[in-house]
């Protein structure tokens, strides 16, 4: 296993939700997010991320969102999948290995920043190995009624402690440390 312990940045787990808990609309629809939520709500997070590591399924959806102007410079973009697209995509590296190794490697890119997790089944695996420092939780002024929650059900309890809200128009960032509690082993999930 690699030590993922290393850098200064902490590994956050980054998501936008509606008030009823979802992180996507049906379909995997996001475009309700950008109604409220652009780069410039919250500069600092931009300015504190390093390197993201996303799954597949949000890779997808972002790519078929590529024509909407939602640009982030997260720095390099990382994709956790069991298989890579046959056809190459230059802004990303698309990664094969464990949770555990994925993390090291974005966190080894982020320089020293933080590394954003995005796409809720990387994130529920990072929150059960413990990998996780901090959830940042942007929550967007709208019920879906249907949709991703914002964890799987099997996920398990996972205790946080509160340490900022903020406000920026419609839009309110809580932001919460995760109290570290063992990790589960592989294959234990």
């Amino acid at each position: 296993m690699s030590d993922v312990s290393s850098g200064s940045g902490k590994v956050v787990v980054n998501r936008a939700m509606s008030l009823d808990g979802f992180i996507a609309g049906p379909g995997h629809e996001m475009d309700w997010i950008f109604e409220y939520l652009t780069a410039d709500t919250f500069p600092e997070v931009m300015a504190a991320t390093g390197a993201m590591l996303v799954g597949r399924g949000t890779y997808e959806v972002a790519k078929r969102m590529a024509d909407r102007d939602t640009a982030y410079d997260g720095g390099p973009q990382f994709v956790l999948t069991h298989a890579p697209p046959d056809e190459p995509d230059p802004t990303v590296t698309f990664l094969t290995c464990g949770i555990e190794e994925a993390v090291a490697t974005a966190r080894g890119a982020a320089g020293g920043k933080n590394l954003e997790i995005l796409g809720a089944d990387v994130a529920a695996q990072c929150l059960r190995r413990g990998l996780v420092d901090e959830i940042l939780v942007y929550v967007l002024p709208v019920l879906l009624g249907d949709g991703v929650r914002f964890s799987p059900p099997t996920l398990g309890r996972i205790d946080l402690e509160p340490f900022s809200t903020t406000r920026s128009g419609a839009v309110t960032m809580l932001r919460f440390r995760v109290r570290k509690h063992p990790a589960v082993p592989a294959g234990r999930e």
